[in-house]
């Protein structure tokens, strides 16, 4: 019994290990549980066209937004567990959802394995050229008047948007209407129609509107003002300091994932994250790679465990809804 028991376990540990060797032998399919257009799509696409070059095969995004980011976790989870349907979320769909829909029962801590860190990103707070807001000073005093009600569009209720704009309104002790949609992209195009007023988001899709003059940012969620636009304060310098919140994004694929795919996928990422044109993309946006302490599985799982309970505590506090 014990030479069978053996046995097994060899011929097990032959097959993961061939199984690695092997793997990816055809395209991978990366879900964004987001729509297209938005932050988390955008640094997606950046890393996937790397990995799959490492990888030797496709990695194909799939945007699946909606559900609080959870149309986009049932996906993955729902997936054989081998490596060829992983999750690119953010501390949105990763560390936010859980505490927001309890009834989904989803727990990233177990029901999936972490791959690796590939941003943090500051937000910043962006207004509609139409709102006629210049300034931080303006902002708030639109927010605390009886009469002039402002709208904050986000990425879609439990995401990073909805999450940011709940704390900026609870640590100014103001209120504002929240208009949740299907990701940033549609929250995005209606902050530069000026059907809403302002949205906290990604210095991903920021930057590149601010510099087009599509929308005016008011603030970056940073130390230190950014060089990407210099003109734009921090929070602290627009004298809200006890707003800081950036995001991160990463990898995960579903629990079951056998050990050696994982680390398979995980050096496709960190392959990336070396590649001089990710770096160039990623700094261009002001979105950070990880520091190669931070860079991995394990890492990144510990990053997902403390994250949980912070962001429901946060939550709690902020009296955050979704409908």
């Amino acid at each position: 019994m014990k030479k069978y028991w053996l046995a097994a376990a060899c011929f097990s540990l032959v097959g993961a290990t061939t199984q690695a060797q092997e793997f990816p032998t055809r395209p991978i399919t990366m879900v964004v549980p987001y729509a297209p257009g938005g932050s988390t799509d955008g640094l997606a696409r950046i890393v996937a066209t790397a990995m799959g070059k490492s990888l030797g095969q496709s990695v194909v995004i799939e945007n699946l937004g909606g559900g609080g980011t959870m149309i986009g976790n049932q996906r993955v989870l729902r997936a054989a567990p081998d490596g060829y349907t992983i999750s690119f979320g953010n501390m949105g769909s990763l560390a936010i959802a859980p505490s927001l829909y309890p009834k989904s029962n989803f727990d990233p801590r177990k029901d999936m394995v972490a791959v690796g860190l590939v941003t943090t990103v500051p937000m910043v707070l962006s207004v509609s050229n139409a709102s006629g807001v210049k300034n931080m000073a303006d902002l708030l005093t639109k927010l605390r008047g009886k009469t002039d009600a402002v709208n904050f569009g986000n990425a879609g209720s439990g995401s990073t948007s909805h999450i940011a704009a709940a704390n900026f309104l609870h640590v100014t002790f103001s209120e504002g209407t929240q208009i949740p949609y299907r990701g940033a992209g549609p929250a995005i195009a209606d902050l530069m129609a000026g059907t809403v007023d302002a949205v906290i988001d990604q210095t991903v899709t920021m930057i590149p509107l601010h510099q087009g003059g599509r929308v005016r940012a008011l603030a970056v969620a940073s130390k230190t003002r950014l060089a990407q636009m210099p003109d734009v304060p921090t929070f602290a310098e627009a004298g809200v300091a006890s707003f800081d919140m950036s995001v991160w994004n990463g990898i995960a694929a579903p629990a079951g994932t056998p050990a050696p795919v994982v680390k398979r996928l995980e050096s496709a990422l960190t392959a990336a994250l070396k590649d001089p044109s990710v770096r160039e993309s990623l700094e261009k946006l002001a979105a950070q790679a990880p520091a190669d302490a931070e860079q991995g599985s394990t890492a990144f799982q510990s990053l997902i465990a403390r994250d949980v309970p912070k962001y429901a505590e946060l939550i709690r506090v902020a009296k955050v809804t979704v409908n």
